[in-house]
């Protein structure tokens, strides 16, 4: 069923369900295995709405098709309003509770953690990137919006998952910057660079020391507001050019 959601009214060819379902071991009589699959399928989707008459999943000559209406979906509803908020020219306040509204569709891992075949694991990895994007987005428009304390807690919590997620490193060291914690933000690369050099013999980016640099030498740059990098990932920048959402 993972496959068939991933690619909502977009024809899934058989080789690709028969890749998906048994990936190099397929059955004997594999078509046979795949319509009794597909037979399933219909037979519960057709318990889930008995007032339907119309099929959801289409059969085609090369694959099958199921049909879903965007706003069917919540991933559906998720993409379209971060691709739309990107895009927005609210003030940072007014984005910022629109993609926390948005954030609260996600409920947990895509397809409930089970990753399923190549077409899942594709689908997954793309969903996830694009949370991890609608938070970042969130925590440049809170900064932009002055509550840099608020969203302290989120960030360390946040980087228990994601320890090597340099990007909400360097908005947590930003937030606790502004609020008078110049230390603590330094601790958050040193955090950072132990956890690195330990875990995998790896430095911090550029970028990330000249966060450090920038919180050690009270760069001003660091208390700026820059709309125009929301949700933008920074690039290494030369000595006293750090560029800081928020």
């Amino acid at each position: 069923m993972t496959a068939f959601l991933a690619n909502a009214c977009k024809l899934v060819p058989t080789q690709a369900l028969v890749n998906e379902l048994w990936d190099c071991n397929p059955p004997e009589r594999v078509e046979n295995a795949l319509q009794a699959h597909v037979s399933r399928l219909r037979r519960g989707l057709a318990a889930l709405e008995p007032e339907v008459s119309a099929p959801r999943l289409i059969t085609h000559p090369s694959g099958y098709r199921l049909i879903v209406e965007d706003d069917e979906l919540d991933i559906a509803t998720f993409l379209n309003g971060l691709g739309r908020l990107r895009h927005q020219h609210g003030t940072a306040q007014e984005i910022a509770a629109e993609t926390r509204a948005l954030l609260a569709l996600w409920r947990g891992p895509a397809f409930g953690g089970s990753a399923g075949g190549p077409i899942s694991q594709a689908a997954a990895s793309l969903y996830e990137e694009s949370y991890l994007s609608a938070l970042e987005l969130l925590f440049d428009c809170e900064l932009e919006a002055g509550n840099h304390q608020r969203i302290v807690p989120e960030l360390r919590e946040l980087l228990v998952k994601h320890p090597y997620k340099e990007r909400f490193r360097q908005q947590l060291m930003v937030a606790l910057y502004r609020s008078g914690r110049q230390a603590d933000a330094l601790d958050v690369y040193q955090d950072l660079r132990h956890q690195l050099s330990d875990d995998l013999g790896l430095t911090p980016s550029p970028i990330m020391r000249e966060y450090e640099r920038a919180v050690l030498e009270q760069d001003p740059v660091l208390t700026s507001i820059n709309p125009e990098s929301r949700g933008i990932p920074l690039s290494p920048t030369p000595r006293h050019q750090v560029h800081v959402s928020g």
